[in-house]
């Protein structure tokens, strides 16, 4: 006897969501998946916005449901989609974010070196793939962008995919910020393929406006929040001792995914080589990292406690934002202070004080650009279709440098 695999979630931004067909149920019941639900979609952000507490399973599972919708609509709009290519664009939405790590994009590149999680998907697809029965071939050429039918892609990663449509609304919905919340059931229904390319009908101009000016609300609003910021340094920073301390000969607390990367620092090169580093990575989570850092904050070393505190208690540094660097000697003064309020040395200092930047712009016009197809069958880009001045100005890269350092020396 078979069981029923067409399943449904009940989604609180959509309400209920359809398992579509059993390749999708087999990707979602796999191990490498259901990791996903330990991963939070925004890092630290809960620490400035109480709700964000959503997952990147969550997050891929609304992703998914939108790339249903936009298949129908392009049907409806006489382009043909078979069922197979509908399945795989499906299941290739599903898996884009098989590869983040504990806290998602914070930890990047800190627990591995030089390993984009683009890449560390792509690693997993293939391992699940092979799980599969090579089910999801036809999945893999189009999240690489190696299938003759490039709008498919498109729907899976671009400027105007149904990842970003998701995770804009799904992350006002959770955050409580409403300027993020976009008309996705309009762009949606506004979506069309000229050239084999994903397009936009004209009379969805003003949707796509409100789109891209409610990415640059968000990002500053909360991916970007000073505070949010502080709190994923001071992490950086706690896994950054945490290396140097073992790296040292000292013992630390870890459960055994995390104790394994603590103990082997390696390339995204080697981690790839190494069947026990994947098999290590794919029980990590956001779980273990807090675990330890539970104990870690009554460690005997001063540095690595007072930062563990800092995350376990919510005792974040005070956050100044400039438009220009900050300069060196005023960096050196908190330093000098900081080592003799803590009794610390003047390197180790450095956890506690620091600057970094942060830069971010809406919509880049070189890379899979967001083109209006007018009635006449002409394309623009959405800068130039629009009269929309600021929207122009959302191609251009904002930068902000910020300086943390502990509150009391405010």
């Amino acid at each position: 006897m078979t069981s029923n695999k067409l399943k449904n979630f009940n989604d609180p931004v959509y309400g209920f969501v359809s398992i579509p067909c059993n390749l999708v149920y087999d990707i979602i019941a796999h191990p490498f998946f259901q990791r996903l639900r330990r991963i939070k979609q925004l890092g630290l952000s809960n620490y400035v916005y109480p709700g964000a507490q959503h997952t990147r399973f969550q997050h891929v599972i609304g992703a998914m449901s939108l790339t249903q919708d936009a298949v129908a609509t392009l049907r409806q709009k006489g382009i043909v989609i078979s069922v197979e290519e509908e399945e795989a664009v499906c299941a290739a939405i599903l898996l884009h974010d098989i590869g983040h790590g504990p806290f998602s994009h914070t930890l990047e590149n800190i627990l591995i070196r030089e390993l984009p999680h683009e890449k560390l998907s792509l690693h997993l697809m293939n391992l699940i793939n092979t799980d599969l029965g090579g089910r999801l071939n036809l999945a893999i050429q189009i999240f690489t962008n190696t299938y003759h039918r490039g709008f498919l892609h498109q729907l899976v990663s671009s400027q105007l995919d149904m990842d970003r449509l998701d995770y804009l609304r799904r992350d006002s919905f959770y955050s409580g910020v409403q300027e993020g919340v976009v008309g996705q059931d309009r762009i949606i229904k506004m979506l069309n393929v000229a050239n084999d390319e994903l397009v936009v009908d004209e009379k969805g101009i003003y949707s796509i406006e409100k789109f891209l000016i409610a990415r640059r609300l968000m990002y500053w609003q909360v991916y970007l929040h000073k505070t949010v910021i502080a709190a994923e340094s001071v992490l950086i920073k706690t896994m950054q001792r945490a290396f140097e301390l073992i790296g040292s000969g000292h013992d630390l607390f870890a459960a055994p995914a995390l104790a394994y990367f603590l103990k082997h620092r390696m390339s995204g090169e080697e981690f790839l080589q190494n069947e026990e580093a994947v098999r290590q990575y794919t029980l990590l989570d956001d779980d273990d990292i807090m675990s330890a850092i539970k104990v870690w904050s009554t460690h005997s070393d001063k540095v690595l406690s007072r930062l563990a505190n800092i995350l376990k208690d919510r005792l974040l540094p005070k956050v100044v934002l400039n438009n220009e660097p900050f300069q060196p000697m005023q960096l050196q003064e908190l330093k000098m202070q900081i080592s003799q309020i803590y009794g610390i040395s003047l390197p180790e200092a450095d956890y506690f004080v620091f600057t970094d930047f942060v830069k971010n712009r809406a919509y880049s016009i070189e890379n899979f650009n967001i083109k209006i197809l007018f009635k006449d069958g002409s394309l623009k880009d959405i800068t130039l279709a629009s009269d929309q001045y600021n929207i122009e100005a959302l191609t251009k890269f904002v930068t902000k440098y910020y300086l943390c350092y502990p509150k009391e020396l405010a």
